[in-house]
């Protein structure tokens, strides 16, 4: 049967290689019994010290530990390789085509630098093109988007997303035959925590054994990181002034999400860098809160990440910051210039995190 042959196929790959990680597509039509008895035995593999996992594209799994990739399509590997490898074959001057063909858009209802280029680089070393819709397309505003992403799934492959609602990519995941990408929105930024996951794992021997602090608004950003932590088990800390705290019904959410996920809720913005891996912040006021910037500059001021704040973490502690920032509000010139900073090297890796992900996705449409 299928699942027999399923389960033949994990036990020569972890024989060939007990550390081997793949992502194959191939489950997503098993009886959910086989699924439950493939994730069970790929649980304790990993409880055994083997960095092994088996993802399909109908399951949302995350793992801190990806020595390799090999994606399957009926049993042939068309892909192979890790964020860490595509970084390093680029520092080597080597782009693998990998997607040769592959057409992706880019819908941008707010301003963007990093999202952007990070999306259309990662596309163009890997043999794909882009194309970037403005105002022209009328994404929201001529037709209904239902009717734009039906018809604009018929020329693209993937469609990258930067939006003011949430409800906005939804609606259009919804509607459309392509993959679609969050590329931000007013309630979260997927793509931006997982680069910032990658960014702590190249610094720290083990994301599990992690703390990661937040010290300012609960925002977007803090929300995705919230989630990518509770799944890789990483120790999140978010200290915020009283009234900027997460929702309930994201904590609700959250816990149900990762239940058990360690997280420090707090408004002492010392308490929450005590023994962090790495202190990370963001704009008090983001795009489209500029009508607060005062309110929240005054509510703020006590958050800001200077020396003083950074001499309560270990000394190694890393600085983290999404970009773009307001220098002389959230962080001083000297935290964002200090040896510590990893700001520039997190950017960069928003393109290498964002290869896997169009990898991911794409690479096994054949």
């Amino acid at each position: 049967s299928g699942g027999e042959q399923q389960m033949l196929a994990i036990g020569r790959a972890l024989l060939a290689n007990p550390r081997l990680i793949m992502l194959d597509e191939a489950t997503e039509g098993l009886a959910p019994i086989i699924r439950d008895e493939i994730w069970r035995t790929i649980r304790l593999i990993r409880q055994s010290g083997v960095a092994t996992l088996i993802v399909d594209k109908s399951v949302s799994a995350v793992t801190d530990m990806a020595d390799r990739i090999v994606i399957l399509v009926k049993g042939e590997a068309v892909f192979e390789g890790s964020p860490a490898d595509l970084k390093a074959k680029l520092e080597r001057g080597i782009r693998e085509p990998l997607l040769p063909g592959r057409v992706m858009a880019l819908i941008f209802e707010k301003q963007s630098l990093r999202t952007r280029v990070s999306f259309e680089a990662a596309m163009a070393h890997m043999g794909g093109s882009s194309l970037v819709l403005g105002d022209d397309a009328g994404f929201g505003k001529r037709e209904r988007i239902d009717d734009f992403i039906r018809v604009l799934s018929e020329f693209v492959d993937v469609v990258v997303l930067r939006c003011k609602l949430h409800a906005t990519v939804v609606e259009t995941a919804k509607h459309a035959n392509c993959c679609i990408i969050n590329g931000l929105t007013d309630l979260s930024h997927p793509c931006q925590a997982l680069a910032d996951l990658y960014t702590l794992k190249c610094h720290v021997p083990s994301l599990s054994k992690a703390k990661l602090a937040w010290v300012g608004d609960a925002n977007n950003v803090a929300r995705s990181l919230a989630m990518a932590c509770g799944r890789l088990g990483v120790h999140f800390a978010v200290a915020t002034p009283k009234g900027y705290e997460f929702p309930q019904d994201f904590l609700a959410d959250l816990q149900a999400e990762c239940p058990g996920m360690n997280l420090t809720l707090t408004h002492d913005p010392v308490e929450a860098v005590r023994g962090a891996a790495a202190v990370y912040t963001d704009v008090w006021a983001s795009m489209g809160q500029e009508g607060e910037q005062e309110q929240r500059r005054r509510d703020f001021a006590q958050y800001q990440v200077n020396r003083q704040l950074m001499a309560s973490a270990p000394s190694e502690a890393l600085f983290m910051h999404c970009l773009p920032a307001k220098r002389g509000e959230e962080v001083t010139d000297e935290v964002m210039d200090c040896p510590n900073s990893v700001i520039v090297e997190q950017a960069g890796n928003r393109m290498h995190v964002q290869k896997g992900i169009l990898a991911w996705l794409l690479a096994a449409q054949h």
